[in-house]
């Protein structure tokens, strides 16, 4: 029977509030996910100063060329989170979602090997124009290649995560990723230290410590397929063969291939503006830095409500309630735009507070309190963004978004931060406005394209899949 909430989901407040502890039931989990990711890099940079600066910028380069083809895999493979979260909503059979994963995995093989030879080949090559001196561009290869062994458990581990993801059932994803921080931190110490009876490896034991780690999430993540009855009901193992797999390969990659460019022309933006911001020298590569980590850090929140809006509108299109998707989508926006509001306020209002945090010297601090100014605003966009591209990727709407956020970030931001920067002789801060444009154009279109996502049409773009 169709309500007046239904029909016009923004006018119950009361709707909203009901929809608000599932949300974040959803989307907390997630959040913790993603900080544990991120605290697997910070680790990573502790344990790598103290090894020495050679060690240090082996590593951060290896990691600045290894995150934008990490960032493009991981948003192909995420386009199971709305697959599943649309047979979730339409209440399919569980056996036949497990035949999909099952599917997915196969693709993921491939995919897992064309990235570890991506990172092989070009970015052995991107090394090379990086200047660094022959015996740390030595090392930074080799803590390349032997990160390029975790590709594959790496393609592996996002299906079986997004699987989880798309049924709503975020709590494992949250102890998974925090197992996996554990054992990378462990595996940092004893094997770049040599600690107990394993070998000094330096740098490159920080690459094996980062495999061994995934390989554990993986081990994790087959065993929860096996043995947790929610998933046990799933037969990732059980079922005789694979359905469709031409139908789901075909599907995965038309919703997925868009939702990693979306991510590599981001990462790009942002790795562009690391490597102009050095024509300014030392002191602004290092203030950018601690503006641009502090602002990744507050970011999690807003990406993990991105996240869960996939999975929270995909269950509500599969469900054929298309005027519940809507409404689910503008909750995690405004939800971001709170969050944001609140962020911002803290950078604005305590930048050098923040700046203190990271650094005692006092030129970097002062810089760096001025480009925190910048990361206020940009802050706000940046969560707009990723809660409406995450409600877009719950309607399978992937294509237009990578257009939106493509021309946002490469034909608007990425200009106007070369002109400001060098043209207008702005210096670092026109190299902010840049950033700050072209999130806010992207945040715009997309916020745009998600509320006028007709009702009666935002329906699922992945039927041969889905149903």
């Amino acid at each position: 029977m169709s309500t007046p909430f239904r029909r016009y989901p923004e006018l119950d407040a009361r709707a909203y509030r009901q929809e608000l502890l599932p949300f974040l039931r959803t989307a907390v989990p997630i959040i913790g996910a993603q900080l544990s990711f991120m605290g697997m890099g910070v680790v990573d940079t502790l344990y790598a100063g103290r090894l020495g600066g050679q060690a240090l910028a082996a590593i951060a380069v290896g990691s600045h060329v290894w995150m934008p083809v990490f960032m493009f895999f991981l948003g192909v493979l995420m386009a199971v989170s709305p697959i599943v979260a649309q047979r979730t909503g339409a209440a399919a059979d569980s056996r036949a979602t497990g035949s999909i994963l099952r599917a997915v995995l196969w693709l993921a093989l491939p995919l897992g090997v064309l990235w570890s030879l991506l990172l092989l080949t070009l970015g052995n090559t991107l090394i090379g124009f990086t200047g660094l001196q022959p015996d740390t561009a030595a090392l930074a290869r080799a803590y390349l290649s032997v990160e390029a062994l975790g590709c594959i458990p790496f393609a592996l581990v996002f299906v079986l995560r997004y699987g989880v993801e798309g049924t709503g059932r975020t709590a494992p994803v949250l102890w998974i990723s925090v197992a996996g921080f554990a054992v990378n931190a462990a595996f940092d110490g004893l094997l770049m230290f040599g600690w107990g009876p394993f070998p000094r490896m330096g740098a490159v034991g920080c690459g094996w410590a980062t495999v061994i780690a995934v390989v554990a999430m993986l081990g994790m993540w087959m065993l929860l397929y096996l043995r947790w009855q929610p998933l046990r009901a799933v037969g990732l193992f059980a079922a005789p063969r694979v359905a469709r797999m031409r139908t789901v390969w075909r599907d995965t990659l038309r919703l997925g291939l868009p939702i990693g460019c979306i991510l590599l022309a981001e990462a790009g933006l942002f790795a562009a503006a690391m490597l102009l911001m050095a024509a300014f020298g030392d002191t602004a590569v290092a203030a950018h830095q601690v503006a641009i980590n502090f602002a990744a850090l507050a970011f999690m929140v807003p990406l993990g409500f991105g996240f869960a809006a996939t999975v929270r509108v995909g269950q509500a299109i599969g469900a054929g309630d298309p005027a519940l998707a809507q409404m689910r989508g503008r909750l995690a926006i405004g939800a971001a735009l709170v969050f944001s509001a609140l962020s911002a306020s803290v950078m604005a209002l305590f930048p050098e507070v923040v700046a203190r945090l990271y650094t005692p010297d006092e030129e970097v601090i002062a810089l760096a309190a001025r480009l925190l100014l910048y990361a206020a605003a940009f802050q706000i966009f940046d969560c707009l963004q990723a809660s409406a591209n995450g409600a877009l990727r719950g309607l399978a709407d992937t294509r237009g978004p990578m257009r939106i956020t493509v021309s946002a970030y490469w034909l608007v931001g990425m200009p106007l931060a070369l002109v400001a920067a060098f043209v207008l002789e702005l210096g670092p801060a026109g190299l902010w406005w840049g950033l700050i444009a072209g999130l806010a154009v992207a945040a715009a279109g997309l916020v745009t394209r998600f509320l006028r996502a007709p009702s009666a049409k935002a329906t699922n773009d992945i039927r041969g899949t889905a149903q």
